[in-house]
């Protein structure tokens, strides 16, 4: 047995059939030239070989009686492919706007928690001849950079898989009884209450060094903090979902952090503010105080392979109230660089672990409370959206042999945040994954194209006069 994380199982306490908690990832492969066969019998040979590398494709959960605290992982074995390896042939013609909008479908449907949180499907019926392959795995089993190290298990960084270590037989236990996992709860809690006792100096230190800070001189272009205006984007919201994505160079991205003295982070960011800049104004309206960002931060130190999640959440603002893409940037640097700032000097006590003691019943019941909120004009949300970078493998990765060519992200969206635009740096490529609701965002097309037009207002600035702001 081996407990939950607090926020772990919050991921679990807080999903519902109209906000499943999983991430997911979309991959298009180009297959081997030469090599004839089912490829997706290959891949489920491939799968099959790896499944002993992350407990990730293993474990499942073990309630406890009366939902009392969080559940346990137990291990799960033999694991049944056939349920979570599906093949999906789309229909002609195989646009990749039909692949998204099956991806859609997918991601909003909950995963079967009798069984190991996790599903593949291989797409064919491409009209490109090439295949696609979506997974999702509940957030309550990793976090994106976890999610990185499961990639690592299952890809290859060469056409010619490696051979894996062999698995270590050893006899699988029994599934714990009422007792053994009350008992283990108890132990856990126990052990959860004592940490963060002897968290309390630390973190009594911490607060009044922040205070301190808070009471120096703000860096220049901070934005002093205020409470996000709502847009459409911050409703309540249903499993229906819509997907797109976009794929930018990554040298042009990073030709503009040069340019600006800011990060490839940063333009991300700026490119979000721009894209919502132009969609807002043609679709609900851009309000005068700027959008608020979340930006999940990892906790993670060097070295921490444990499959959990181990991140926080920061707010930063997208500078949506300045017109100038030059002057925004640096808005958006500076806000987010305050933010970042306060989360290094407060990454020791920020808890990814703590008590879960009657935290199933809690967090239900505030789950349902938000949601229901989201309905009240009067209701301020914390953020506007959810913007995600993740650093990815520079060099090329193969499955069962096939090349991948991009690799877009998958994530979540909630009651109050319609919205998540995901970022994953793969092979000289920043692919965009754009998640949205369909309440919040009925299509995602003005987004994407909002989006291009973004990149190339930034990529203008500084060559010549510069560009014009956009509206």
């Amino acid at each position: 047995m081996t407990p939950l994380s607090g926020l772990d199982a919050a991921f679990l306490y807080l999903e519902s059939e109209a906000m499943p908690m999983h991430v997911g990832s979309l991959q298009v492969y180009e297959l081997p030239r030469g090599r004839r066969g089912d490829f997706f019998a290959r891949a489920r040979r491939h799968l099959a070989g790896r499944l002993h590398l992350t407990p990730v494709f293993r474990r499942r959960l073990a309630t406890l009686p009366l939902d009392l605290a969080s559940p346990m992982w137990v291990e799960d074995r033999p694991v049944d492919l056939d349920y979570h390896l599906q093949r999906v042939v789309l229909p002609p013609p195989g646009t990749l706007a039909a692949l998204e909008a099956r991806v859609a479908e997918l991601h909003g449907e909950l995963l079967d928690r009798k069984r190991p949180l996790w599903r593949f499907y291989l797409f064919e019926g491409l009209a490109s001849g090439q295949v696609a392959w979506y997974l999702k795995v509940h957030h309550a089993s990793l976090d994106g950079a976890a999610g990185m190290q499961m990639a690592e298990a299952l890809l290859d960084p060469s056409p010619e898989p490696r051979a894996p270590p062999r698995p270590r037989r050893r006899p699988l236990e029994s599934t714990p009884g009422a007792g053994a996992l009350v008992g283990a709860a108890l132990r856990h809690a126990a052990g959860q209450y004592a940490r963060l006792l002897g968290q309390l100096p630390e973190l009594g230190r911490v607060v009044r060094d922040l205070v301190g800070a808070a009471g120096g001189v703000r860096p220049e272009g901070a934005r002093r903090r205020t409470l996000s205006p709502r847009t459409v984007l911050n409703v309540a919201i249903t499993a229906e979902r819509r997907f797109a994505t976009a794929s930018i160079p990554l040298t042009e991205v990073k030709a503009i952090a040069t340019r600006h003295g800011t990060t490839v982070n940063d333009v991300v960011l700026a490119l979000a503010s721009g894209a919502l800049r132009r969609y807002l104004g043609r679709h609900g309206g851009l309000p005068a105080r700027p959008l608020v960002a979340a930006m999940p931060v990892s906790l993670r130190a060097a070295g921490d392979a444990a499959c959990t999640t181990r991140a926080t959440m920061v707010l930063a603002s997208l500078a949506t109230d300045v017109a100038d893409p030059r002057a925004r940037l640096a808005a958006i640097r500076a806000s987010a660089g305050a933010g970042k700032a306060l989360t290094t000097r407060a990454r020791s006590v920020i808890p990814t672990d703590f008590p879960t003691l009657g935290a199933p019943w809690l967090l239900a019941a505030a789950a349902g409370a938000y949601g229901r909120a989201q309905h009240l004009a009067a209701f301020p949300p914390l953020a506007n959206l959810v913007i995600s970078n993740v650093w990815g493998a520079r060099s090329p990765l193969y499955l069962a042999g096939a090349r991948m060519l991009t690799s877009w992200p998958v994530s979540i969206v909630t009651h109050g945040l319609g919205l998540n635009i995901t970022v994953q740096s793969y092979c000289g490529s920043l692919d965009f994954g754009i998640i949205a609701a369909r309440t919040a965002v009925p299509d995602l097309a003005p987004l994407v194209r909002a989006l291009h037009a973004a990149h190339d207002e930034l990529l203008g600035c500084g060559r010549g006069s510069g560009a014009r702001a956009g509206t």
